[in-house]
């Protein structure tokens, strides 16, 4: 099937209204694509705890962009992906494109399960996002001044959500992208603390990284009234996943698209002159 050629097929993206997930969307809709979003809040409704509503999504649908919120690696998530991988099959999906989690286990395990679905695969493998700190978890600590995580001088290689959706989007709608497992980093390795000194440049006034102790972080989120699935998440993220395991830069984002990474700094230079970090007196 000559997916590039065929703007008619309609891609259903998962997440649609995340953080990649509407990256993805825009850039179909810009290029012309059909597109479905997948979510709850969109019609049809999609809810991974509800396999009735995976049909009228997958209607007509033949590559799908699958993002699983929150985690991969959270417990559940393999038995979900491998039954909407079986009824995407059987519905006449035919190309398949995964965000999965750099250096989880569990994660590599619904990579499994797609790799061995019969169809057109591609990984795209990813770790902490430049976006944490101004669309997710993070905001509220970079507007505070103090980013307080449990995260030590561990460096990351972080990589930018647009980064991900463009990769994501060429897998979903070029030839050639099929069989690979693209392994998406920024262009070097940054510790939290470098955060913090590029998000003070970048928004001309002091934000420090305070390291602060796991337990005593995963109690404040708790009583800050995050759901259970997102205290788990950022517990197994920081005690797990932020070991060192991932500290090194892959050319995922090189390989696929021709192109260097995006670095933290130009991030947090594009993401300020939004106003998004603006703190009104």
């Amino acid at each position: 099937m000559d997916f590039q050629n065929d703007k008619k097929n309609i891609t259903l993206v998962l997440g649609g209204t995340g953080k990649t997930g509407r990256r993805v969307a825009e850039r179909l809709r810009r290029s012309g694509y059909d597109f479905r979003i997948g979510s709850r809040s969109a019609v049809p409704s999609f809810d991974w705890d509800n396999d009735a509503s995976w049909d009228p999504c997958l209607k007509g649908v033949t590559s799908v962009y699958i993002t699983y919120t929150p985690d991969l690696a959270i417990p559940g998530a393999s038995d979900a992906i491998q039954a909407f991988v079986n009824k995407a099959k059987r519905k006449g999906v035919k190309r398949l494109v995964l965000l999965s989690g750099r250096g989880e286990t569990e994660a590599q395990a619904c990579e499994r399960i797609v790799q061995r679905a019969g169809l057109d695969w591609t990984i795209v493998r990813a770790s902490w996002f430049h976006q944490n700190f101004s669309e997710g978890a993070f905001i509220d600590m970079v507007m505070g001044g103090a980013i307080t995580l449990p995260a030590g001088d561990t460096p990351e290689p972080f990589v930018d959500a647009d980064d991900i959706a463009d990769v994501a989007f060429a897998a979903l709608t070029e030839d050639g992208h099929a069989g690979k497992i693209y392994e998406v980093t920024g262009p070097r390795l940054i510790t939290f603390n470098d955060v913090a000194k590029a998000l003070s440049k970048a928004t001309g006034r002091e934000i420090s990284y305070v390291d602060v102790p796991h337990e005593a972080f995963v109690e404040n989120i708790r009583q800050s009234g995050a759901p259970g699935e997102v205290v788990w998440m950022l517990d197994y993220l920081f005690a797990t996943v932020l070991d060192g395991r991932n500290a090194h830069i892959a050319d995922g984002v090189e390989r696929a698209l021709g192109r260097p990474a995006k670095d933290f700094v130009d991030y947090a230079n594009d993401a300020a002159a939004t106003g998004c970090w603006e703190v009104v007196a």
